[in-house]
């Protein structure tokens, strides 16, 4: 119990800025980018969703990410899909596995639910998709 309190200690531990690794995506992961009709129909949505997921933040801001996910999908007229959606990422999206679609991926892990410093803020305004 002792050993699982310490590394839960050090993954929420505030550290020194790090180098952000420039952006990528790879769409919807392992989901489908759209439908058989629309193969692309919800891939933008995707790519915001691994925008937030790159720059990682706040627990709260991962929240407010799936969310925006879910509603950008059912807007596209996929309600259902959308929660299958935000149920997968609020799974599988956590910061504390070294997953490449982890919530804070563009960091080094482990990072965790922690704000941006204004240094790492600066590092996500420099490499940001234009």
């Amino acid at each position: 119990m002792r050993l699982l309190f310490l590394f839960f200690l050090l993954l929420s531990a505030p550290l020194s800025a790090q180098t952000l690794e420039a952006f990528s995506s790879d769409g919807c992961s392992a989901f489908p980018d759209g439908t058989l009709a629309q193969q692309e129909l919800w891939l933008s949505c995707c790519t915001d969703h691994d925008y937030a997921y790159w720059k990682g933040g706040t627990f709260q801001e991962r929240v407010e990410a799936d969310e925006a996910l879910r509603q950008c999908v059912a807007s596209l007229g996929e309600p259902e899909i959308a929660v299958l959606m935000l149920a997968g990422v609020r799974v599988g999206g956590t910061p504390f596995l070294p997953t490449e679609f982890r919530w804070g991926y563009g960091w080094p892990f482990p990072r965790g639910y922690r704000a941006l410093s204004e240094e790492e803020s600066l590092q996500v305004e420099a490499l940001a998709p234009k």
